[in-house]
């Protein structure tokens, strides 16, 4: 697996969220209450012991701590600093009852999983060789949640991956206020250390690898394929030079160094989480003039309102119930979005034509769903773009497991690390018990 490169835009970033010191820590995992049913594992999707964690971390027991943590979630580390925590655990917290601040669970978890990190702790070893082998089709969490697991189960993996690096978009998606290319490729070495999972990258499935293939080598095959491309806007000019989508950008400025030099005014057309990550990192690059354009009014906007309000403290400006209709020109090149208002049913009005001017234009309304790839596979359902699994994360072609984005559409990392754990599970009783191919 390839390392990213050092000459990248985003290491201009600071972290948003400083790193407790030994001292803040303790200090704060002494204000928790550790209750007993406590609503702030509910409300994690990996279901982590918060209190027992948390209390390790004030008894001083941060090996044990992380542990805690790893037991639930392989992905810990990242997710301690990518999770919406302020609408999962932290928003649960008994404590916003109260009238008090909420225990600040993900700097904790924080704390503990960069502790493992970077003292290189390991507690999980692989399992006795069943024989069995599993592919697995991307190399995003949740795949390599489902691989890891699968390891202490005993079985061998093999990870199929299209780009150079894994990780998925906690490498390549992040916002780097929040986690850093870098330490989504560490994060993922230190889950390979436990050795007998081949990565095979630069592979793209089905396209050089059918699955006819996969199932001729392999007795079970997970498919965490992701999403795929930016949804591009049908409008005229829609192909000249200057605009392109938003997590392409992302993704370009998290692995190298952007030719931002020319820009000055740039346009994020969307009302979403990925909307304002793009908003951020332009302003965070230093990108004088960003404005979010979106539909709808603000508080329905459908990103996270306390991640907005970030934004705007930071400089965003918005355009609400704003509708691009169309790009200007000159030269070939394209200079700004023709616009209308609409009104609260979200119809155009008339004589509201106007020119929003901008030197780069960042398409921010979704991206293209990977369920095609496997809808040739008699007994695979897809539904509105996402592959249909039941509660243990099977499809309805045996041997088959899927999870991550292509199940949910596109929900966190958290979500992608539970369903990989859950399938590993279900794919180990699929191939003890039912044997699975001979391969």
């Amino acid at each position: 697996m390839s390392n990213v490169s050092d000459e990248r835009s985003e290491t201009v970033f600071d972290d948003f969220k400083p790193a407790y010191t030994p001292a803040q820590a303790k200090v704060e995992a002494n204000r928790c209450l550790y209750c007993h049913d406590a609503p702030c594992v509910k409300a994690c999707p990996t279901s982590i012991n918060i209190p027992e964690f948390i209390r390790k971390i004030a008894t001083e027991n941060v090996r044990g701590s992380a542990k805690t943590i790893f037991d639930q979630n392989i992905l810990g580390m990242s997710c301690a600093r990518v999770c919406p925590v302020e609408v999962l655990c932290v928003g649960d917290c008994v404590f916003n009852e109260m009238g008090v601040p909420p225990i600040q669970i993900g700097k904790l978890q924080r704390y503990s999983t960069d502790r493992a990190f970077d003292e290189q702790w390991t507690y999980y070893e692989a399992g006795p060789d069943t024989g069995k082998s599993v592919a697995l089709v991307g190399g995003g969490p949740a795949s390599l949640a489902a691989a890891h697991q699968l390891r202490r189960l005993g079985h061998a993996c093999t990870i199929y991956e299209k780009r150079p690096v894994l990780g998925g978009l906690n490498t390549t998606g992040v916002a780097p206020y929040k986690m850093k290319a870098d330490r989504s490729v560490q994060e993922v070495k230190w889950l390979l250390s436990i050795g007998g999972i081949e990565v095979k990258t630069g592979v793209s499935v089905p396209d050089e690898v059918d699955f006819a293939a996969l199932e001729k080598e392999h007795d079970a095959i997970f498919l965490g394929l992701g999403l795929g491309p930016d949804t591009i806007l049908d409008m005229a000019g829609k192909e000249l030079p200057g605009a392109q989508g938003a997590v392409e950008f992302i993704e370009g400025m998290k692995l190298e160094q952007l030719d931002l030099k020319d820009v000055k005014r740039v346009l994020v057309i969307g009302g979403g989480n990925t909307a304002i990550d793009a908003v951020r990192e332009a302003l965070g690059l230093g990108l004088p003039e960003v404005t979010m354009v979106y539909r709808g009014r603000e508080e329905k906007m459908s990103g996270y309102l306390h991640e907005w309000d970030a934004a705007k403290q930071e400089g965003a400006r918005a355009a609400w119930q704003t509708q691009p209709v169309g790009f200007e020109q000159q030269g070939g090149r394209i200079t700004g979005v023709k616009c209308q208002k609409m009104d609260d049913d979200k119809k155009l009005i008339g004589g509201t034509e106007h020119v929003l001017p901008a030197d780069l234009v960042l398409l921010a309304i979704g991206q293209s769903k990977l369920a095609h790839l496997v809808e040739g596979l008699e007994g695979i359902e897809t539904k509105w773009g996402r592959v249909i699994v039941d509660e243990a994360g099977a499809t309805g072609r045996a041997g088959y497991y899927a999870g991550g984005d292509c199940i949910n559409g596109g929900k966190e990392v958290v979500n992608a690390a539970a369903d990989g754990k859950r399938a590993a599970h279900a794919i180990h009783d699929y191939v003890m018990t039912k044997g699975g191919s001979d391969a």
